[in-house]
């Protein structure tokens, strides 16, 4: 016998009413009837809501295997003590964590331990919760349709040995990671093998080797982002169909330091984006059919720098601003396009007045050619002979490739 649309919507509404009108409410406390959050969970069922008073419990491996609203009042501090183990760990669907504060969570190099570790978990939400001195804040394992908020996560981290990541998310779907602030940790916020996911509003600052790193992660988004001070602000690699734009990468400084890494990348979009004072604003290593448009590189030593094979990629109205190279470039030019960017080191000139300069520009100097090879003679920059050689290869390109050129350069800086 089937039943039809409207039974099964009558149907679905009725069970769902019944169940919210059983819930129940756990009180956790030391004058509570519940004095730990383990034995309130013990005694809840799919529905219910655990409230955590203002305290310290010293509770580690509190399984979650059901659908629970688990709420902290006056931020409860869930104390680690160090142990290797997680202090929440979580299997289960249509679930709530928020409102705590977790401290001393352990650290090992042979078991995933973090503050809140979640496996094969759908439609959660963990939010509005601090993280202070811990190895991971977050481990997320093959979940989906969930949302990590407004977190604030603190680490120690001193070398990459020792230290974990942020919020880590592996083999898992249609996640948002949103208006959380990481610092001081390996990584800010890890994806590998992620799908369909959103991340947005975070401020990742300080974490000794990126504030965002993507491994084999396609058909995602990441906007309006800040990634300050890392060792390279954010890595995306062995990835497709990324979308990144309004963020913001700055002050990612060494040796071997990106505003944005990108290797083996395609059939990406990277617009509205602010590149200000890194190493090297975006590091492009055989990345195919990307389109950056409507970008600002501002005093970066390098604005962008190539450094293996690309192809069909579009350059149009960004802004290159006062950078010591605004691009460095290997090999061939590869029917990559620079077309109606603005460049603040264009001496030429607009005689028909229509913003668009009447001189082509070659962007790329003999003297970015020679340090890529031979990163000594960095010392020599701003030397009168660099100057003469670079006036040089302008008039006569021999070294640089003669095809780069940006046909129609524009007079004034875009306005973002």
């Amino acid at each position: 016998m089937t039943v039809s649309l409207h039974m099964k919507v009558f149907l679905f509404c009725f069970l769902t009413l019944s169940v919210v009108s059983h819930a129940e409410t756990f009180d956790v406390c030391a004058s509570c009837d519940y004095i730990t959050i383990k034995s309130a969970i013990e005694k809840a069922k799919d529905g219910d809501t655990i409230t955590v008073r203002k305290g310290i419990y010293k509770e580690t491996e509190i399984f979650v295997n059901r659908s629970l609203v688990i709420i902290g009042k006056d931020l409860p501090i869930l104390h680690g003590e160090n142990k290797q183990e997680s202090i929440f760990a979580v299997e289960a669907d249509n679930f709530i964590i928020s409102g705590f504060k977790f401290v001393n969570v352990g650290m090992s190099y042979v078991k995933e331990i973090a503050g809140v570790f979640l496996s094969h978990c759908n439609n959660f939400s963990v939010k509005d919760n601090y993280f202070e001195d811990v190895f991971y804040a977050f481990i997320i394992h093959r979940s989906s349709y969930g949302i990590i908020e407004n977190n604030h996560i603190q680490g120690q981290a001193r070398d990459e040995s020792s230290s974990g990541n942020g919020i880590h998310v592996w083999k898992c779907e249609n996640i948002r990671i949103e208006r959380n602030k990481i610092y001081g940790m390996r990584d800010g916020i890890y994806l590998e093998f992620v799908k369909k996911s959103v991340i947005s509003d975070n401020h990742s600052i300080d974490n000794i080797r990126y504030g965002l790193h993507f491994m084999f992660s396609d058909h995602n988004e990441y906007h309006h982002n800040e990634f300050r001070t890392n060792g390279a602000g954010v890595a995306v690699m062995y990835s497709k169909f990324i979308d990144m734009h309004h963020n913001t990468f700055h002050f990612n400084w060494g040796m071997a330091s990106y505003g944005l890494l990108l290797k083996e990348i395609n059939d990406a979009t990277i617009e509205n984006n602010y590149f200000e004072q890194n190493t090297t604003g975006i590091n492009i290593d055989g990345c195919n059919r990307i389109r950056y448009r409507s970008n600002h590189f501002v005093r970066n030593g390098w604005a962008l720098k190539f450094t293996g094979g690309c192809y069909a990629n579009v350059f149009e109205y960004n802004n290159f601003n006062f950078n010591a190279f605004d691009l460095a470039y290997n090999g061939r030019l590869n029917d990559n396009r620079f077309d109606g960017n603005y460049w603040s080191e264009y001496v030429g000139y607009d005689l028909d007045r229509n913003g668009i300069g009447d001189v082509p520009y070659r962007p790329v100097k003999l003297f970015s050619f020679i340090v890529n090879r031979t990163p000594e003679t960095i010392i020599l920059m701003r030397s009168l002979f660099i100057d003469i050689i670079n006036f040089s290869e302008k008039v006569s390109p021999i070294f640089t490739p003669d095809a780069l050129v940006d046909n129609h350069p524009i007079m004034k800086p875009i306005v973002w």
